[in-house]
C-alpha cells in the first residue's frame, strides 16, 4: 500500500508579483484618496460659488421687487413681472408668495427675455423643498436640482434659486479626467515597476539557479569540482542582491576548496596507509625471516658455534627491526594525543639552553655541515614542554643535515620578537622543491614516493612539528628559495596556563620557492630534491 503524497497548499505569489502588486496597490489607494480630497474640495469650492450667485441673484430681485411693489400697492406683483424687469441671469428660478393666504407665483429665466412661468407642480417643489431659511437643494419637476434660498421682502416671500448643473457640469468632466489619468498612471506604473522589479530581482533568479545546478551535482564521494559560479554582472556588493551573489560564490569557492583539500587528503590517507604498510611488512618481514633463520639452525646445528652466531645476529636484526616498528607506532600515537590536547607537560623552560643541546646534537651526527649557533646572552624563557620543543628542534636541525650536500651552512638562532619567541633554523643548500611547497606541514604527506630509507619517510615528522609548535600556541612557518631556506617557529614567550589547552592557530607556510624539509632517521620525512 503506497501512501499518497503530501497535498501542497494554495500557490504562493512570487517576490516578483507581491511587489508589483503591493507597490501599484499602495500608489492607487494613494491616487484615489487625492483625486477624492480633490473633488471635494474643489466641489465645496464650486458650491460656495452657486450660494453666493443665489445670493447675489436674491439680492437683485429683492431690487426689483422693491420698483415693482411702490407704485402697485394694491396689486399683487408676479415672479414674472420681476424676473422681467430684473436682468437675471440664464437659469434663475423665482417663486413669490403674497403675504397671508397670497398666491404663490414662480417663473425662471429660460433665456436672453424668455422668462418661462412655472407649473403649480413646480412652483409646490420649490415650496415644499425649502422649509429653513438656508441654502436648500431642490429637485425641481423637469428643471432638475436648483440652489434655492428664501427672503422676505414688502411682504412677500421670495424663493430664488440657480441651477446646480454648472456645479455638476465643471466637477465631472474633472473627475473624469482624474479617473482616466489615474488608471492609465497606473498601468504605466505597473509596467515600469515590473521592468524595475525583474531587473533588481535578476541577481536573485541567477543566485537560485546557480544553486540549483551546484544542489544536483554529486559530491559526496570522489574527485569533485564545483565550477557552477554566479555570474559577475550579478555580484555588484554596492546592492543588498547583489551581495547575496556575492556570498553565494564565495560559499561555493570555500565548498570547492574544501572539497578539494578532503580529496587531497583521503588521497594522503591512502597513501600513507601504503607507506604505513610498508614501514610495518618490512620489518615484520625480517622479524619472521630472522626467526625462522635462528629456529633452522638450531634444529640444524644445536650445539654448534655457527648456529649460535647466527641466532645472535637474527636477534640482532630482530630487536632492530622491533624498535623502528615502536618509533613508527609512537609517532602516531603523538599525534593523536595532541590533537586531543594530551601528551604536553608545561613548565618554564630556557629555549636559548634548547637552541644549544640541539646544536651540539647535531654536530656528531653531521660533520660535514657547518653549525653556527646564535643566541641571545640572556635566558629566553616559555611556557612549554622541554622534551617536545627539542623534537621539534632535533627535527628540523636533522631535516637540514639530511636534505642539504656536505658543506652546507646551516644556522640555527633564538631572538626575541615583542611578545614572541622565536627560533629559526636557517641553510644555504639549494632550496625546497616548489611542487611539494603546498603538502609541506601536512600529514602523510610524501615527496619521495619510494619509501627507500635515506630519502623516503612515513610523512609525519614536521607534521608533529607542527602539532607541537600549534599546541604551544604558536606557528611554524618556512620561506625558501635557492641558497636561502628558513624554518621559523614562532611561541608567545610569555608565562602560559598550565591547564589551559591552547588552540592550534592557522599554520599557513610562507614560501617563496617551495621546500621539503626531512626529518632525522625516521622522521626525516621530506626530500628537497
Amino acid at each position: 500500500m503506497t501512501s499518497a503524497a503530501p497535498s501542497r497548499g494554495p500557490r504562493r505569489w512570487s517576490l516578483q508579483a507581491r511587489l508589483i502588486t503591493a507597490i501599484v496597490a499602495v500608489v492607487a489607494l494613494i491616487l484615489v484618496m487625492v483625486a477624492i480630497a480633490t473633488s471635494a474640495v474643489l466641489g465645496r469650492v464650486l458650491q460656495d460659488n452657486l450660494n453666493a450667485q443665489v445670493q447675489s441673484a436674491a439680492q437683485q430681485t429683492a431690487g426689483t421687487l422693491l420698483d415693482l411693489k411702490i407704485p402697485r400697492e394694491s396689486q399683487q406683483v408676479t415672479a414674472s413681472e420681476v424676473l422681467q424687469s430684473g436682468n437675471q441671469p440664464q437659469g434663475t428660478v423665482l417663486v413669490l408668495r403674497g403675504g397671508g393666504e397670497g398666491t404663490a407665483t414662480g417663473a425662471y429665466v429660460a433665456g436672453p427675455g424668455d422668462i418661462v412661468t412655472l407649473t403649480d407642480i413646480q412652483v409646490e417643489d420649490i415650496l415644499l423643498g425649502v422649509t429653513r431659511p438656508e441654502y436648500t437643494t431642490v429637485d425641481i419637476d423637469g428643471l432638475g436640482d436648483y440652489r434655492m434660498f428664501p427672503y422676505q421682502s414688502l411682504g412677500y416671500v421670495a424663493y430664488a434659486g440657480m441651477p446646480e448643473s454648472g456645479v455638476q457640469e465643471t466637477v465631472t468632466p474633472i473627475i473624469t479626467s482624474v479617473v482616466l489619468m489615474t488608471t492609465g498612471g497606473l498601468i504605466l506604473l505597473a509596467a515600469i515597476v515590473a521592468w524595475i522589479v525583474r531587473r533588481s530581482l535578476a541577481p536573485l533568479r541567477a543566485v537560485s539557479t546557480t544553486a540549483t545546478r551546484v544542489a544536483n551535482q554529486p559530491l559526496a564521494e570522489g574527485d569533485v569540482s564545483i565550477t557552477e559560479r554566479v555570474p559577475e554582472d550579478q555580484t555588484d556588493e554596492d546592492t543588498e542582491i547583489g551581495r547575496v551573489g556575492h556570498a553565494l560564490n564565495t560559499l561555493l569557492d570555500h565548498v570547492d576548496s574544501s572539497l578539494d583539500a578532503r580529496q587531497r587528503n583521503e588521497e594522503r590517507m591512502r597513501r600513507f596507509v601504503a607507506d604505513a604498510s610498508h614501514e610495518l611488512r618490512t620489518p615484520l618481514a625480517s622479524i619472521r625471516g630472522f626467526s625462522e633463520l635462528s629456529l633452522r639452525a638450531l634444529r640444524t646445528h644445536p650445539d654448534s658455534p655457527q648456529a649460535a652466531e647466527t641466532t645472535e645476529q637474527s636477534l640482532e636484526r630482530i630487536q632492530a627491526q622491533s624498535v623502528r616498528m615502536t618509533d613508527l607506532v609512537e609517532d602516531l600515537l603523538l599525534l593523536a594525543r595532541l590533537d586531543e590536547g594530551q601528551e604536553l607537560v608545561y613548565s618554564p623552560i630556557d629555549l636559548t639552553q634548547i637552541a644549544v643541546e640541539a646544536v651540539a646534537d647535531a654536530r656528531p651526527a653531521g660533520p660535514d655541515h657547518e653549525w653556527v649557533l646564535e643566541v641571545p646572552d640572556e635566558s629566553l624563557h616559555v611556557a612549554g614542554d622541554s622534551a617536545r620543543l627539542h623534537q621539534v628542534v632535533a627535527n628540523l636541525l636533522a631535516n637540514a643535515r639530511t636534505h642539504t650536500p656536505a658543506g652546507t651552512k646551516v644556522t640555527l638562532s633564538v631572538v626575541r620578537d615583542g611578545d614572541d619567541a622565536v627560533l629559526r633554523v636557517r641553510d644555504d643548500g639549494p632550496g625546497v622543491d616548489p611542487s611539494i611547497a603546498d603538502e609541506l606541514f601536512e600529514r602523510f604527506s610524501r615527496a619521495d614516493r619510494s619509501r627507500a630509507r635515506k630519502s623516503g619517510g612515513t610523512g609525519l615528522g614536521l607534521s608533529i612539528a607542527k602539532a607541537i609548535v600549534g599546541a604551544h600556541g604558536g606557528r611554524i612557518t618556512v620561506r625558501s628559495e635557492p641558497g636561502d631556506t628558513v624554518f621559523e617557529v614562532r611561541i608567545p614567550a610569555r608565562p602560559a596556563d598550565p591547564t589551559a589547552t591552547p588552540a592550534e592557530p592557522e599554520l599557513e607556510p610562507d614560501i617563496e620557492s617551495a621546500s621539503e624539509p626531512a626529518a632525522d632517521s625516521d622522521d626525516a620525512d621530506e626530500p628537497r630534491q
